[in-house]
């Protein structure tokens, strides 16, 4: 069958009609196009066209122009509308017309950044020009490096390795700094958080370089369609950006599913599995031949839908079919295998993270498949874009699991259809991370007394540093003085810059993969059960001092599911005020969390076969939280004892943390909820929302001003919930949140909201 006749079989089925709560059609939409520019140099043209490139769509002429008038420019439209051309165009044109010219292009992955310079040396050697094009990474040969830093007219990085290994050592890239007239960001809409955070202050570092050498150049950025691309861009580079985001590239008719897992149990509000509706899913697709892609919430969802794909397609009607995964943690080698299949059709199916929700070339695929809300709705259409030609049909499909927040978006499908995307959150003057990064622009260039590294003078902070001799003041300035060098202080992406190795004790202890310092208690605790590529290992050592994993093959029929505890205390306050009947406030926190124990889950049923205790150290956090503290009185004014107070404030806990990603543009993950019937610190009855990322990024803080409009679409989600007394799809099961928890969480809410 092709794929509209699969799709018309979903349809019609009677086993997958019932769960399709919203089929959405979005037509086939024509090329809107523009001539070249007269500008644009005839060789450079003459290279286009070679490339079956004979026009621009409109939004490509517009950026085009735009930068040709000296214009930081943000471009906002869909995967695969041609946003390489953007920039391509102009910094080709510049550097065929000023040779001198160079431009640094930074992408927020090595295997993104590789990718992208495949297509431009195409694009390069058809012009027959002396431009040299260099990626420059951790994987860059040594003996290449100092031709790079002499000839480079393009240099393609990251941006840990611009903070970690040009910045640092500026005086070796003199030609570049020199002559830089272009800054390209692609995939903008990925620095929101703590890595936006980061690389705002990455840019203000190398606009002070920049300005030491006498350049003063352009941005160019690329993002998908989020709420604020304009406001992030401009948070990120300091400076005024135009948005182009008249989208005029084609593309196929594409259908759209949100398909909600029948319930199996009415009365605890249980459905069946997402991971086996999405694997018989994408198995109706794949074994008909149709390249599909399956992404998964995390790595251990990714590894058993792998598994269960592969055992799946191992017999005779699964001949020719290949099966892959993708996700962080693969070797770099073989991810650039897997991703080469794909784009040659050998690959029919691959299971994957967000990794492949970037613009990584992998061809243009048929079917998109998601098990679960990715986190956003900015990202459910990119991974949705995942799939689409520019002419033919395509799908998505969005398979939801229990969890309050995918049930919520499949009762009201137009609010998903319909509603803006989220805004990303970056706070570049957060302290920690911004005295982090002036520790390393002083490292770089001496900072002059009242000089601004961002919007205020970094006097304060200089003095800080001189008392503590990381720098000494000589006349008007401030030299560094300290024998540590501070980029390798600084992660961009996490609190901590050591990642855990995994060894395959199986195999001479080869180096399977690595996991972040924060992730490694909960998957490679001793006995956890670790997946790489579908094949199940069990840790067998944890060496926490020496950060390694030591690992074994084992073909065990379970995975493992770690559980933590975190306590928090109070550090500093910021804001709080009150607003009957309670307080709300937010500040920064101090949280502790140790994995206590881990359980094993049967693959396929999903049933607990067992558990285990868990010693490791425990990890201290400063982060932000929100906060909301009810009176007293709150058991008696809304007629509950003492143990219902206690279910209903979990349950509004558990619903506040499962709905709140949908008012910030964050994964679930990174909140956490609490909640207290007394919190030691006040004695009253207090629900906590923090940030689950080191220092925090802003979330605790927005969550203050959305008050009470998140209360209130958690009222009514619990309202919509057709469970009777608590189920996973609203406030949590009744064993978690007790018989009455449902309603004794309707009764705290209904206070919150008529006191309004």
């Amino acid at each position: 069958m092709n794929l509209p006749q699969v799709l018309e079989s979903l349809r019609t089925d009677p086993e997958t009609a019932g769960a399709i709560v919203h089929w959405e059609t979005i037509p086939a939409r024509p090329a809107v196009t523009a001539p070249f520019p007269n500008f644009i140099h005839e060789r450079l043209i003459q290279a286009l066209k070679k490339h079956g490139i004979n026009e621009l769509y409109s939004h490509q002429r517009d950026a085009i122009e735009h930068i040709n008038e000296g214009k930081n420019i943000v471009v906002v439209t869909p995967t695969a509308s041609g946003k390489t051309i953007c920039y391509n165009v102009p910094v080709l044109n510049a550097i065929l017309n000023e040779p001198d010219t160079r431009a640094l292009y930074l992408f927020p992955t090595k295997a993104l950044g590789a990718d992208q310079v495949d297509e431009l040396h195409g694009l390069v050697t058809d012009l027959d020009a002396d431009i040299k094009t260099f990626t420059f990474d951790g994987d860059t040969p040594q003996d290449a490096r100092r031709a790079i830093r002499s000839a480079g007219h393009i240099v393609v990085t990251n941006p840990d390795m611009l903070h970690a290994g040009i910045m640092p050592h500026h005086t070796k890239w003199i030609k570049l700094f020199e002559n830089l007239k272009y800054i390209v960001i692609d995939e903008v809409h990925q620095y929101r958080g703590i890595f936006g955070s980061h690389l705002a202050n990455l840019l203000r570092r190398l606009k002070r370089i920049c300005n030491f050498y006498g350049s003063h150049p352009q941005f160019i950025c690329c993002s998908a369609t989020i709420a604020n691309p304009d406001e992030l861009a401009s948070k990120l580079i300091a400076a005024p950006v135009k948005k182009i985001d008249n989208n005029g590239a084609p593309s196929g008719e594409k259908h759209f599913i949100l398909y909600n897992p029948p319930v199996i149990n009415p009365e605890l509000g249980i459905r069946k599995s997402a991971v086996n509706e999405t694997e018989r899913l994408a198995s109706r697709f794949i074994s008909e031949g149709i390249q599909t892609i399956v992404f998964g919430r995390y790595r251990m969802q990714v590894e058993i839908i792998l598994r269960y794909l592969k055992d799946k397609f191992k017999h005779e009607f699964g001949r020719g079919l290949k099966i892959a995964g993708y996700r962080g943690g693969y070797l770099p080698n073989e991810r650039r295998e897997i991703e080469q299949g794909v784009r040659s059709g050998e690959i029919t199916g691959i299971v994957s993270t967000n990794a492949l929700e970037l613009g990584i070339d992998i061809g243009s695929l048929d079917v998109s498949i998601m098990c679960g809300y990715p986190g956003s709705i900015a990202s459910v259409w990119q991974q949705a874009g995942r799939a689409g030609r520019k002419a033919g049909v395509s799908a998505a499909i969005m398979v939801a699991s229990s969890s309050p927040l995918p049930q919520f978006l499949m009762s009201q499908p137009d609010y998903f259809f319909h509603r803006t995307p989220e805004e990303a959150i970056i706070d570049p003057d957060n302290l920690i991370i911004q005295s982090s990064h002036i520790k390393c622009a002083a490292f770089e260039l001496p900072v002059w007394m009242g000089e601004k590294i961002g919007p205020e003078p970094v006097d304060d902070i200089m003095e800080y540093f001189e008392a503590h001799r990381i720098v000494r003041k000589a006349g008007n300035k401030y030299y560094w003085s300290s024998d540590i060098y501070p980029a390798n202080e600084v992660s961009l992406r996490s609190a901590s810059p050591e990642n855990f190795v995994i060894l395959n004790r199986s195999d001479n202890n080869r180096v399977i993969g690595e996991l972040d310092y924060f992730s490694a208690p909960e998957f490679l605790h001793p006995e956890a059960i670790y997946m790489h590529s579908a094949q199940t290992y069990q840790v067998k050592e944890l060496d926490w001092d020496g950060r390694k994993a030591y690992v074994e093959e084992d073909a065990v029929d379970y995975y493992t599911d770690a559980e933590e505890k975190a306590e928090l205390k109070i550090i500093e306050v910021d804001e709080q005020k009150y607003i009957a009947p309670g307080t709300i406030g937010h500040g920064d926190v101090s949280l502790t969390r140790v994995v206590v124990l881990f359980k094993k889950i049967k693959f396929h049923t999903h049933e607990n076969v067992g558990s285990g205790p868990v010693s490791l150290p425990e990890q201290e956090m400063h982060t932000t939280s929100f906060w909301y503290r009810f009176p007293q009185d709150l058991a008696i004014s809304a007629n509950l004892t003492e143990s219902n107070l206690g279910g209903g404030l979990r349950g509004v806990a558990n619903l506040l943390q499962k709905i709140t990603p949908l008012w910030l543009m964050c994964d679930p993950r990174d909140i956490r909820a609490l909640s207290r019937v007394r919190d030691p610190f006040t004695q009253t009855p207090t629900i906590y929302i923090y940030d689950n990322i080191p220092n925090g990024v802003g979330f605790a803080e927005k969550l203050y001003n959305m008050v009470p409009g998140i209360f209130q679409s958690c009222r009514e989600h619990l309202t919509g919930c057709v469970c009777k007394e608590g189920c996973p799809s609203c406030v949590g099961p009744a064993l978690e949140v007790g018989d009455t928890g449902k309603q004794a969480t309707l009764d705290i809410l209904d206070i919150i909201l008529d006191s309004r």
